[in-house]
């Protein structure tokens, strides 16, 4: 009984600790602009993005660079690049690990051109082990790793969003 008495007492005080050392949940980010043109092609990482940033509440996100006022900022991306390298074979030919990598490169400007985040590449990797005994499952593992990596790079760019300031 004291035992439990201690373990509801440890319990209450964990958020005031937590609250004393400065922790902090994360909450959605203050971008310095109110309306955001996306430049890009309607590629899978390009729709999270705009799904994120119309998630966060705060930003109006649009296509139409044509109706873009002059406070306006432009994201502009030729999209995402998929690749898949063999990185070692057997010594019969046959592979057995494949390393994945998505890139995205971008750059954030104002309507008039003013350029505010120069052009920048996100380059992430993992590598995958293959069988040929499990094409297909290693096939469905690729299409997941390749999602997992996208998601992260939207969090990049809505991280490096949210640090410009006008």
């Amino acid at each position: 009984m004291a035992s439990r008495r201690a373990l509801l007492a440890g319990a209450a005080a964990a958020p005031l600790l937590l609250a004393a050392c400065g922790f902090q949940l994360r909450q959605a980010p203050n971008f310095a602009f109110q309306r955001l043109v996306l430049v890009m092609p309607g590629t899978p990482l390009s729709i999270e993005l705009r799904r994120q940033l119309e998630a966060s509440g705060n930003i109006q996100v649009s296509n139409a660079l044509a109706e873009a006022k002059p406070e306006d900022f432009v994201l502009e991306s030729a999209g995402e690049r998929r690749e898949r390298v063999v990185v070692s074979i057997t010594p019969t030919g046959q592979v057995r690990e494949f390393q994945l990598r998505v890139r995205f490169s971008f750059r954030l400007r104002t309507v008039a051109g003013t350029e505010l985040l120069p052009s920048t590449e996100i380059l992430r990797q993992v590598d995958q082990s293959y069988s040929e005994t499990e094409a297909l499952s290693k096939e469905a593992e690729a299409l997941m790793l390749y999602q997992n990596m996208q998601a992260d790079i939207v969090q990049q760019v809505m991280r490096r969003l949210a640090i410009i300031k006008r």
